[in-house]
């Protein structure tokens, strides 16, 4: 008696095509590209507290896993960021989740939708930055200028601290500290101040796991997704990387 063969689960296809793909030259193509972006990233970001170098294998096999080279996107849009309905471009984008604290100066200029969309170098690296934005723990705090003079203001009517503070490029929290007696204002009355402002700031990152991608990258889409992140990793392992120089 034949026994039936059981089909394949989509899972297992896709592994199938990921075991074909260990030592296919052509899904090595953005090796030397993903490395010099990650590298340009880790630089930028290795001031910040807590951050650990971004291994670039890891961005390798996030693009195995959202297309891959027998994709079509593969070749315009590899790690999958800017598609039509894709939040995650315009978030990065839009100043308000802290991306401008990501993007290296050099990138800024180059990440638009048009480019995103149409050209890997700039697709990868719109993903790794969402990514690392996504990572990223970010607070509001109090950043003193460099300017560490300390001037003097003379109280006007209708004066508040917090008007003082915007006015003269300092912060509340500032005048409190300078002035200690200053509970009430009247005019005429001179406060001491130096310059500072509140921004957002990077105080720590979540550690860049595959699980932590599928949940922050991937945003749970794919329930397969960290799963599949594990086994590309260690199919890109297996292969030789591309020669770069």
């Amino acid at each position: 008696m034949t026994t039936a063969t059981k089909p394949k689960s989509g899972y297992e296809r896709w592994q199938d095509t990921i075991n074909n793909a260990v030592g296919d030259a052509k899904w090595n193509a953005y090796d030397c590209e993903i490395q010099t972006a990650v590298n340009e990233i880790n630089r930028h970001l290795s001031g910040t507290p807590g951050y650990s170098p971004l291994d670039w294998r890891l961005i390798k096999a996030m693009t195995w896993v959202e297309s891959g080279a027998e994709n079509k996107k593969w070749k315009s849009r590899p790690i999958q960021i800017g598609n039509t309905g894709d939040p995650g471009f315009d978030a990065l984008l839009s100043n308000k989740e802290g991306g401008d604290l990501i993007l290296p100066p050099t990138w800024k200029s180059h990440l638009n939708h048009s480019n995103v969309i149409a050209f890997p170098t700039y697709n990868l690296r719109a993903g790794i930055s969402y990514l690392l934005m996504k990572m990223a723990h970010f607070s509001i705090q109090r950043v003193d200028d460099t300017d560490r003079h300390t001037y003097k203001v003379t109280v006007e009517a209708g004066d508040t601290l917090e008007r003082i503070a915007k006015t003269h490029g300092s912060t509340v929290e500032v005048l409190k500290k300078l002035n200690p007696r200053a509970h009430t204002l009247h005019p005429g009355q001179v406060l001491e101040y130096r310059k500072a402002v509140v921004k957002k700031v990077i105080v720590g990152w979540r550690p860049v796991t595959t699980l932590g991608i599928a949940m922050y990258y991937n945003g749970g889409g794919d329930p397969l997704y960290a799963k599949k992140l594990d086994y590309a990793m260690t199919a890109t392992r297996k292969g030789k990387s591309a020669v770069c120089h």
